[in-house]
């Protein structure tokens, strides 16, 4: 069987003083490895929130979440994050990158978490891979958004995850750089046999999916 991901009945919702707020209902959802899925739906229909939990991030109201073959909504947070660090690559609209580090320290540091040899050897690798080799020594401030999003993604993939999930990567980008981002995306996966889940309101990125899916109103449609 090669299923990576699997939600069955997943459900969301915050309770507020006043009211329940449904985000997600019943959502079920199948990804096969080497698979390319993109979500689209309106601002509010429960994309990101979608994303969040699959990496983990935010933990489902009931429902459950196997990641290959292990449920983690009965894990623990650390568990979790233990999951998500050797096996999922997160993507951002926002870059999120350490602002006093070099494009090559925001790289490298993931690496050397893992206690990988020669982290700074493998990011210089990864970035020139990218087109950054005369970026190396650049703090965030010193990039174009293209660039710091180019960096983001080589960091999302250093350990080689079995999954990509990129919310927006291109939200941010003139369109020049959103289909060099999305370009860089799609001939990694293809080339390591990783799964990519990627949120967009770009068409033109969405139809490069191998699978599309809509989200309106918490559901799958």
């Amino acid at each position: 069987m090669n299923t990576l991901l699997k939600l069955k009945k997943v459900n969301l919702k915050y309770q507020t003083d006043k009211d329940t707020i449904k985000v997600l209902n019943n959502i079920d959802l199948i990804t096969k490895k080497k698979d390319t899925i993109s979500i689209m739906g309106e601002s509010g229909s429960g994309k990101t929130s979608l994303v969040m939990l699959i990496g983990g991030l935010e933990k489902a109201t009931s429902g459950k979440i196997f990641f290959q073959n292990q449920d983690i909504t009965a894990l623990s947070e650390d568990e979790v994050s233990e999951i998500r660090r050797k096996h999922i690559g997160i993507v951002f609209q926002s870059f999120y990158l350490i602002p006093n580090y070099t494009a090559v320290e925001n790289v490298a540091l993931t690496l050397e978490l893992n206690k990988f040899k020669n982290p700074q050897q493998q990011a210089k690798e990864l970035l020139d891979r990218f087109g950054l080799k005369n970026r190396f020594n650049n703090l965030p401030s010193q990039l174009s958004g293209g660039e710091q999003q180019r960096v983001a993604i080589a960091r999302a993939i250093a350990m080689k995850p079995d999954l990509i999930l990129a919310d927006e990567p291109t939200g941010n980008l003139d369109s020049k750089n959103s289909v060099m981002i999305s370009n860089i995306l799609f001939k990694y996966v293809k080339e390591e046999g990783s799964s990519l889940i990627i949120v967009t309101h770009d068409s033109k990125l969405a139809n490069k999916a191998k699978r599309k899916i809509k989200i309106k109103d918490g559901k799958i449609v």
